[in-house]
């Protein structure tokens, strides 16, 4: 089986990541060969442009769509892949880069350059962030920000045996603090992470907002093992078109009925508490200050 991985506009932590699988990543290799993976070895567009269409079996794209020439690489290798997968939160959902359409580009490059903006040896910068989906059809999504070891495991064997993957419930399902959470949640205050001494019990329950409710499972809740609330990485569970406004509406069950308004505006940065990973998708084309 050939694949191919490429590297968009991101941290490159989704190319980092395979290495999560250890010595697994020698059993992979032993299935598949890599064709194109200019991250770890020197290969060239040009090597890609001369292959036939159709004949790599894979393609992992991780990172969104920043630049013309992220659009341009991409649209290139879905016309030689016969699966496209959308590898990362960024591909996905535009990850924490997908704030940036929150902005307009103009300020974007101001901030980043001054007044020394770079100009004609660069790709274009587009306007607004894109996700792949938004260039290419896609036929399956890897998320996680990167992908954690148990979801990006499931989902390579799962492929490679061309079945589906993924599991269709919350990730409290999983949780290691599920048998501290309570039957009735009521919280009176909303505490960042960093403000409150951690009891070792459902971060609801503390009143620290934990994105597990309306975040799907599969990642073993590593993040809560390692003593740190959810932030929603792998995305909403499936049939549901967003995780941000599912939270905000558990968060307003929970609310005790006394100084609801003071609870509300304890929370700070709504945007990077609920939309922290999706926010290219609540906003495709930078609509909130509309340079469309």
């Amino acid at each position: 089986m050939k694949i191919a991985m490429y590297w968009g506009a991101g941290c490159g932590g989704c190319d980092v990541s395979l290495l999560s699988l250890h010595e697994k990543i020698l059993d992979l290799l032993k299935e598949v060969e890599i064709v194109f993976w200019p991250c770890a070895m020197d290969f060239k567009y040009e090597d890609v442009e001369k292959m036939q269409d159709g004949s790599i079996d894979i393609c992992f794209y991780n990172g969104a769509i920043r630049t013309e020439e992220n659009e341009k690489i991409a649209k290139l290798l879905r016309k030689k892949s016969k699966k496209m997968v959308a590898y990362g939160s960024c591909a996905i959902e535009g990850c924490v880069i997908g704030l940036a359409n929150l902005y307009r580009r103009e300020e974007i490059l101001k901030e980043v350059y001054s007044k020394d903006v770079p100009g004609e040896e660069l790709p274009e910068f587009l306007p607004y962030l894109k996700t792949l989906e938004d260039v290419v059809k896609v036929d399956a999504s890897i998320p996680g920000c990167p992908p954690p070891s148990p979801i990006l495991e499931d989902a390579l064997n799962s492929l490679l045996a061309g079945k589906q993957f993924g599991k269709n419930v919350a990730l409290c399902d999983e949780c290691p603090r599920k048998d501290s959470k309570p039957d009735k949640i009521e919280i009176n205050k909303i505490y960042r992470w960093h403000e409150k001494k951690d009891s070792g019990e459902c971060f609801l329950a503390q009143g620290i907002i934990c994105m597990g409710p309306a975040t799907r499972a599969g990642c073993k809740a590593e993040c809560i093992t390692a003593n740190m609330p959810c932030t929603g990485c792998v995305g909403a569970l499936p049939k549901v078109r967003e995780s941000g406004t599912s939270m905000i509406s558990a968060i307003a069950s929970i609310i005790g009925n006394k100084n609801e308004e003071e609870v509300i505006n304890s929370i700070r940065d709504y945007i990077g508490t609920f939309y922290k990973y999706s926010t290219a998708k609540l906003l495709p084309e930078g609509r909130l200050k509309d340079e469309s």
